[in-house]
């Protein structure tokens, strides 16, 4: 069974890390602005996407499906993503296992590397606040 049982839920946790890291990590948020690139971040198992816009100051947040084109797709379940941000497995071998999958130039993922890293800090505070935490 998929850790996020639906896109709400998936939704109003990822939205608060992200929000957190706009606020608590200005490195992070900046190097995503910097970047200027369209990043989607769909998921599966539950249905999601999460668009970050580095077009502006500070990047944009977006959540469901948008027919704006990104500069680049990472592709991944949503117990991938749970699993990146808890640190039990690194992007690296989750790409080398074939569990994410990358559309566009993959020598740009810095920006959306350092959002999952910095994610991790606040992850468990996201699954708290949610009622997700085990």
């Amino acid at each position: 069974m998929a850790f996020f049982t639906s896109p709400d839920r998936f939704y109003a946790c990822l939205g608060d890390v992200l929000t957190r890291i706009q606020k608590n990590a200005p490195t992070v948020a900046d190097g995503v602005s910097s970047s200027r690139l369209l990043i989607r971040l769909k998921c599966t198992g539950p249905a999601a996407e999460i668009m970050l816009n580095g077009r502006q100051r500070p990047f944009q947040i977006s959540f469901g499906p948008s027919k704006l084109r990104p500069d680049l797709e990472m592709e991944l379940s949503g117990d991938t993503l749970h699993r990146l941000l808890l640190h039990e497995i690194t992007t690296k071998k989750a790409m080398a296992g074939g569990l994410i999958k990358v559309r566009g130039p993959a020598w740009k993922l810095s920006p959306l590397i350092g959002v999952i890293q910095a994610g991790r800090e606040f992850y468990p505070q996201a699954l708290q606040k949610h009622g997700l935490a085990r």
